[in-house]
């Protein structure tokens, strides 16, 4: 997008021609030369200008700064802001951006750029300009489309790997802690159960042999009147039915995030990862049937 040249011997030579003072080495200036902004900045490791060609059209801010960190090491920090102050986006067009003065910091080091005012076209030129700009980008977009679609589908496959590679030792550790919340859930359920059978046992004992029915009767009628109790007492602090397998979900969470202390198991960086590799993957997706939406209609009701 950005085309970078170097300026070497003499900068008073090549900037004779254009200036009839010479520019200071610390300033940075914007001319057009053959339709196309031309950005020249100091260098602050290398000590030197450089000129960058700029398509206003087709090239962002975001892109420009990274040509200049590119054709710089010692740039460790870029940045551009309106006149005001306001930081302007990386998205932004660089068309936009040379409207109007700007800032451009480098290194904590602000430069004031002012761009050159250029002639208002008229209403029917302005609206030509825009769409061929609009015919331009387009064809921009076709042309680079399979490109952009190879990259950013690598950049995703690159992605989903290295997250499966951070998710490999949480899934092995989140396996073993599940087993033992699974035992402990099972025996806590075969302990419920021989409870049961130990009540059921001594309601039979005291019924048939140390008293009678006529007895036991009010007895059994308050063990199932407290039973509900509890089961409507459960209701109002979870807000859940009591069924056996409810109980049993929530016993299994609070085994697991018990157990997951003591083993040193992080649940909240596990659940970000797998939502970052379900992100991922979605847009995997999405990418690779990306040109299947764009086909024509009657050819999508076909497919369909």
């Amino acid at each position: 997008m950005i085309l970078r040249v170097k300026l070497c011997g003499n900068l008073k030579y090549y900037l004779s021609p254009l200036y009839s003072t010479v520019v200071p080495p610390d300033e940075i200036t914007v001319n057009y030369r053959y339709g196309l902004p031309l950005i020249t900045l100091p260098l602050p490791s290398r000590r030197e200008r450089c000129q960058f060609v700029v398509k206003p059209m087709l090239s962002t801010v975001g892109s420009f700064l990274q040509e200049i960190q590119n054709e710089d090491k010692g740039v460790n920090t870029v940045a551009v802001f309106t006149a005001d102050g306001s930081k302007i986006p990386a998205s932004t067009l660089m068309g936009i951006l040379l409207m109007n003065d700007f800032k451009l910091v480098i290194n904590k080091i602000t430069y004031d750029v002012q761009c050159p005012k250029q002639e208002k076209l008229s209403s029917e030129h302005a609206t030509e300009m825009e769409t061929m700009m609009s015919l331009v980008h387009r064809l921009f977009t076709a042309i680079h489309f399979d490109e952009y679609r190879k990259k950013k589908e690598n950049h995703l496959l690159e992605k989903i790997d290295r997250l499966k590679k951070q998710l490999q030792p949480l899934e092995q550790l989140k396996a073993r802690v599940e087993g033992r919340c699974e035992a402990s859930i099972s025996r806590l359920l075969w302990t419920g159960l021989a409870l049961l059978s130990v009540q059921g046992g001594a309601l039979a004992w005291l019924t048939w042999w140390v008293y009678s029915w006529d007895i036991m009767e009010p007895v059994t009628y308050f063990i199932t009147f407290a039973n509900t109790m509890v089961f409507f007492a459960y209701f109002l602090v979870t807000r859940q039915d009591y069924t056996y397998s409810a109980v049993s979900g929530r016993q299994f969470l609070h085994f697991f995030y018990k157990k997951s202390k003591r083993d040193h198991f992080d649940v909240e960086q596990y659940n970000k990862l797998k939502d970052d590799l379900d992100e991922a993957k979605e847009a995997l997706k999405r990418l690779r049937h990306i040109l299947y939406f764009r086909l024509p209609v009657e050819e999508l009701n076909d497919k369909s």
